[in-house]
């Protein structure tokens, strides 16, 4: 056994190994290193203080795990044994990957993880695999893709009869149409996901599925029904020890009292989302966090303040590569913009929102973004531009049912008249 590394018990060191070890010698370090693996995903889903324990294993033996996994995978094709550890990566680390990993190289061990497991017959863990591909696409902001690998998975759940995979495939395809702005869609499909996990005594599938449902009532303005839901994701949260589950619910009932006006107690939601995102080392979700913050102190008037915390996100998504939140972080910063007076780079980062937008499908920041520039356009005198961008803004929110429709349409008839 190793010595102790940042509090965590270093198992074995496979990048040590010289590059002329034998077949077996690599056999058996792939071997131990998914046991690593597997040892730091179970300590996460403990909760409470294991996950810290977890995440913390599995950074100081990541590099023993990425050999691990390349071993396999480049085995995999050739060797029955090496196939099923490349898959085994994949499922084994579920929960840890996908906190810590960027997209693009989770693709790519699913990717392989899908070609063995398929190579195999091994049709449930072909199942994981097209779950996991959908929600990293999802986080690319690519929900055409995510959609036809949730679909693949629905499909294999339903033939084998495992009713949790349906759930999570149900969801899954919910909220990949939610990032189409089909939100009432999305809702069917997360109350079918709900009815699923409550069967089958599937707590975190409630929590995710309470989750999903909170977001698209408070984007259709049902701010009531979005408490309710997020206050019952953050109840089970706890319950099962699960952080990540805490701070979406906090993040989320953040957004509601905001809009209810309770500014101040939407600041300390928050506060406890950020502070739990740093802890656990959730990038992708301090980076949302800290656009919630910047949101709170726009609305109450500290602009420069919430540009801080905006530019600190748009960091973030740009390192993660998540592509939704690097356009709400632009489009927010035209926001701030626009209040200090600098219209024109407002429309600037506008223009670069907008792009983003239309590239991942993503029709709610689209029109968003569209009715924001609108505005700016018309501070500058260009009334004609200013109109065509609120009509397809005012097209869109009539399309997905937002509430902002009357808001939009009230102004266009006022512009038209003068």
């Amino acid at each position: 056994m190793k010595s102790h590394v940042g509090g965590v018990m270093k198992l074995f060191d496979f990048r040590k190994k010289s590059s002329g070890q034998s077949a077996a010698h690599a056999r058996s370090d792939a071997i131990q290193s998914l046991e690593v693996l597997k040892r730091a995903n179970d300590l996460y889903l403990e909760g409470g203080e294991s996950i810290e324990r977890g995440l913390a294993m599995f950074d100081a033996e990541w590099g023993n795990i990425q050999a691990g996994q390349a071993w396999a995978a480049a085995h995999a094709a050739g060797d029955n044994e090496a196939a099923q550890l490349c898959s085994a990566y994949a499922i084994t680390g579920a929960h840890c990957l996908a906190l810590r990993m960027p997209p693009h190289d989770h693709i790519r061990w699913l990717e392989a993880a899908l070609a063995a497991a398929r190579r195999l017959k091994k049709r449930e863990e072909e199942s994981a695999h097209l779950d996991g591909l959908g929600i990293a696409y999802d986080r690319l902001g690519e929900s055409r893709q995510a959609i036809e690998y949730y679909s693949q998975h629905l499909t294999i759940a339903v033939e084998t009869g495992d009713q949790r995979a349906q759930g999570a495939a149900l969801g899954n395809l919910g909220r990949a149409f939610a990032s189409l702005g089909e939100y009432r869609r999305a809702i069917e499909f997360y109350r079918q996901r709900l009815a699923v996990a409550h069967e089958v005594g599937d707590r975190r599938g409630q929590c995710v599925a309470l989750g999903d449902l909170g977001n698209s009532h408070f984007v259709l303005g049902e701010y009531r029904d979005a408490i309710e839901s997020y206050q019952e994701q953050l109840a089970i949260g706890r319950e099962v020890g699960d952080r990540r589950f805490e701070a979406n619910a906090l993040g989320g009932l953040g957004y509601s009292y905001s809009n209810t006006g309770e500014s101040a107690r939407a600041v300390d939601l928050y506060q406890q989302q950020l502070a739990i995102t740093r802890q656990i080392g959730d990038r992708h979700n301090e980076g949302i966090a800290l656009g919630n913050l910047g949101t709170a102190y726009g609305m109450a008037g500290d602009t420069r303040h919430a540009i801080e915390f905006f530019q600190h996100a748009l960091v973030i998504a740009r390192e993660t590569g998540d592509r939704r939140s690097e356009c709400n972080g632009l489009s927010n910063l035209g926001l701030s913009k626009v209040a200090l007076g600098e219209t024109s780079h407002a429309i600037d980062l506008y223009k670069q929102a907008l792009v983003i937008a239309r590239e991942i499908g993503d029709r709610r920041v689209e029109g968003q973004t569209l009715w924001s520039m609108s505005l700016a356009l018309d501070r500058l005198g260009q009334r004609s531009q200013a109109i065509n961008c609120a009509q397809t803004a005012l097209n869109i929110f009539e399309q997905m049912g937002h509430p902002h429709v009357g808001i939009v349409r009230n102004r266009l008839q006022q512009w038209n008249r003068q």
